[in-house]
C-alpha cells in the first residue's frame, strides 16, 4: 500500500492545497535508491521510495540463482559515502554471494533507517508530468497514486528480465525458471535432467552449481562467452585489515582508472611490448583472476590487434582446459574480447569434462519449440525435467520502457526513444522535467565499477536539485541542444571503440527489434567526472531552469 509517511490525510491535504505529496519519489530500492533516499533526507526533502520487490536489494533481491554473486570485488562493490559503514562490514569472500550482497543492502536499511520511507510490492506503472501542476504523478500497479516535485528512476540498468518466448512453453510439464527472477525457496535439481539456455554470465556462474547436482545437464549455446577466472575465495584478514586502514586512498586512486576500479590499467599498448612481455603480462592477469584483465593492454578495446592477442591467448587456456578438442573448439569465442560483457567463473571449462554435461550448440539452429517433455533444436527433441532461462535482460533501457513515462506535453518516453535512448549525460532527459537517471543510458554504468558509479550520479542529482530550491527556480531541464551535443560526443567515442563490433546485450542486440546502438558510454569514469564537473561550474549548463 502506497501512502505519504505523514498519513494519507495530510498528503490528500498538501495536494488539494496545490502541494506534491513528496518532495521526491524515487523509483527502486537496489543500491541507487537506498542511498538516493538518504542523501535526499539528509536535505530535509520529504522522500518516498516505490519498490516492487518485498524487501530491499534491486538486483541482489531477484538474482538469487545458483552461484549468483559479483563480478567485482566486494571490498569497492560496496558504498562509500560512510566511513564507519565500511569500517564495521565484514566481508567474507573476494567476490560476495548474492546472500551476502543482500545481507548487506539489508543491514545499510536498517543502520540508516531507510525501510521507514519505503513502499514495498509497489510496482510503478505509470508516471506523467503535470505541466500545470509542476510535479511528476505516479500511478502504481494497484491503483495507488501520488505526487513529487522530483521522480527520480533508480531502477537499475539489469531488472527487466528478458521473457521466454519460445513457442510451446506453457505446453511444457516440468518446472522452469529465469535466472533473473529466481524463486525465493531452495530449488533442487537433484535426480533431473536439467536443460539451461544461454552462456552468459548468469549461466557461467550456475552452470558449475547445477551440474555438481543433476543427473544430467545439457547447456544450449547460441555464442560462447570469454570468461576469465574469478580466484574467488575466503579474504585473508590481516590484508583485509590493512586494505581498510588505507580505504580512503584505494578509493581516491581507483577514481582516476576508466573503470572507476581499484585493479591498475597497463599504461603500454600492445605494440609497446615484446611478445614475452605481453604473455607475461596476461598469465600474471589470468592467474590474479577477475575483471583486472580488461587491462591488460591500454588499446585492448580500441586497437583490434591487441586484442586479438589477448584472444588468442584465452583461446589457448580453454583448449587447456578443456579435454576434447571439439568441445573446446565449440566454447572459443571468436569476437572481440570486451565488447560483449567478460564474465568471471569457477570451474565453468572444467564443468564441460564432466560424464553428465552435455553441450548443444544452436549458433545455426535455434530452438524451434518447447514441448512437453523437453525442447527441439535441429530436428532433435531433448528430454528434461527442468529448463534455467539464463537469456539475460532487456538491459539499460528495458527498466525505463517498461513504464509509461510522458513528459510534460504528453509526448512518451518510449516514443522518444523508438531509434535509441537520447538522454543528457545520462541524467536528465530533454521534454522530462524534473525527472532525473540513476546510471541512466549513455553514462558509464555497466562498463564501470557499479557502487561507486551509482553514488557519484545520486551526488551528483542530489547537489542539482539543492542548487534548484536554493535559487528558487524548482524546475530543471535538459535543453535539446545539450541533448544533441552529448549524444554527437557520445557516438562518436563509441566509434572509436571496439564496441559496436559485438552483438551484444550492450548494444541492445540480445533483444528482437531493439535499435541497435551502444548503450554505455565508452569514454571512461574520469572523462565523464570531468564533464559532470563542469556542467556544474558553469551554472548547469545545458539545463533551464524556472520556477514552478
Amino acid at each position: 500500500m502506497v501512502t505519504p509517511s505523514t498519513g494519507e490525510s495530510a498528503g490528500k491535504r498538501r495536494l488539494s492545497a496545490g502541494r506534491p505529496d513528496f518532495d521526491a519519489v524515487v523509483v527502486g530500492a537496489g543500491f541507487a535508491g537506498l542511498y538516493m533516499l538518504h542523501r535526499l533526507r539528509t536535505m530535509g526533502l520529504s522522500v518516498r521510495v516505490l519498490e516492487k520487490g518485498s524487501g530491499v536489494g534491486g538486483t541482489w533481491y531477484w538474482n538469487r540463482y545458483p552461484g549468483a554473486r559479483c563480478d567485482g570485488d566486494s571490498v569497492e562493490y560496496s558504498y562509500q559515502f560512510s566511513d564507519e559503514l565500511q569500517q564495521e562490514w565484514r566481508w567474507t569472500e573476494r567476490n560476495a554471494s548474492q546472500p551476502e550482497i543482500l545481507r548487506y543492502l539489508e543491514h545499510v536499511a536498517d543502520r540508516f533507517d531507510l525501510r521507514r520511507d519505503i513502499s514495498f510490492e509497489a510496482t510503478v506503472t505509470e508516471a506523467r508530468f503535470d505541466e500545470a501542476a509542476g510535479c511528476w504523478r505516479i500511478t502504481t500497479g494497484d491503483g495507488a497514486q501520488l505526487s513529487a516535485t522530483y521522480c527520480i528512476m533508480a531502477t537499475g540498468c539489469l531488472s527487466a528480465v528478458n521473457r521466454p518466448a519460445f513457442d510451446g512453453l506453457e505446453r511444457f510439464q516440468g518446472e522452469w525458471y529465469h535466472t533473473g527472477a529466481w524463486p525465493h525457496e531452495e530449488v533442487s535439481f537433484a535426480d533431473q535432467h536439467v536443460g539451461i539456455i544461454g552462456t552468459g554470465s548468469s549461466a557461467i556462474q550456475s552452470i558449475p552449481v547445477i551440474a555438481a547436482e543433476a543427473r544430467h545437464l545439457t547447456v544450449f549455446q547460441r555464442q560462447p562467452n570469454y570468461t576469465i577466472p574469478a580466484r574467488n575465495g575466503p579474504l585473508d584478514e590481516a590484508e583485509y585489515a590493512a586494505f581498510r586502514a588505507s580505504y580512503g586512498e584505494h578509493r581516491r586512486r581507483a577514481k582516476t582508472t576508466p573503470t572507476g576500479s581499484m585493479w591498475a590499467v597497463n599504461p603500454a599498448t600492445a605494440d609497446e611490448m615484446s611478445p614475452s612481455e605481453r604473455r607475461r603480462e596476461m598469465e600474471a592477469r589470468w592467474q590474479n583472476g577477475g575483471l583486472s584483465f580488461y587491462g591488460v593492454f591500454a588499446d585492448l578495446l580500441v586497437n583490434g590487434e591487441a586484442n586479438d592477442i589477448a584472444t588468442d591467448f584465452i583461446r589457448s587456456k580453454i583448449r587447456a582446459e578443456v579435454h576434447d578438442p571439439t568441445l573446446a573448439a565449440l566454447l572459443s569465442p571468436h569476437s572481440y574480447m570486451g565488447c560483449k560483457r567478460i564474465c568471471l567463473d569457477t570451474d565453468y571449462y572444467a564443468t564441460f569434462n564432466r560424464p553428465n554435461v552435455t553441450l548443444v550448440d544452436i549458433s545455426g539452429a535455434p530452438i524451434e519449440e518447447i514441448t512437453r517433455t523437453g525442447l527441439r533444436t535441429g530436428g532433435r527433441e531433448y528430454v528434461l525435467d527442468t529448463i534455467v532461462f539464463a537469456i539475460g535482460f532487456d538491459a539499460m533501457t528495458g527498466p525505463l520502457l517498461g513504464i509509461d513515462i510522458r513528459g510534460g506535453d504528453g509526448r512518451t518516453l518510449r516514443s522518444k526513444w523508438a531509434e535509441g535512448p537520447r538522454t543528457y549525460l545520462g541524467l536528465a532527459i530533454e521534454g522530462f522535467p524534473n525527472l532525473f537517471t540513476v546510471t541512466g543510458p549513455t553514462s558509464p554504468s555497466v562498463l564501470t565499477s557499479m557502487v561507486p558509479t551509482i553514488e557519484q550520479h545520486v551526488g551528483w542529482i542530489a547537489d542539482c536539485i539543492a542548487n534548484a530550491r536554493a535559487c528558487g527556480r524548482p524546475r530543471i531541464e535538459a535543453t535539446r541542444e545539450a541533448e544533441d551535443r552529448w549524444m554527437a560526443h557520445h557516438e562518436e567515442v563509441a566509434a572509436e571503440t571496439l564496441f559496436p563490433s559485438c552483438n551484444s546485450w550492450y548494444v541492445g542486440a540480445n533483444v528482437p527489434g531493439k535499435p541497435r546502438t551502444v548503450t554505455p558510454y565508452t569514454g571512461g569514469m574520469p572523462a565523464y567526472v570531468e564533464k559532470c564537473e563542469a556542467v556544474v561550474a558553469n551554472g548547469y549548463e545545458g539545463f533551464t531552469l524556472t520556477t514552478a
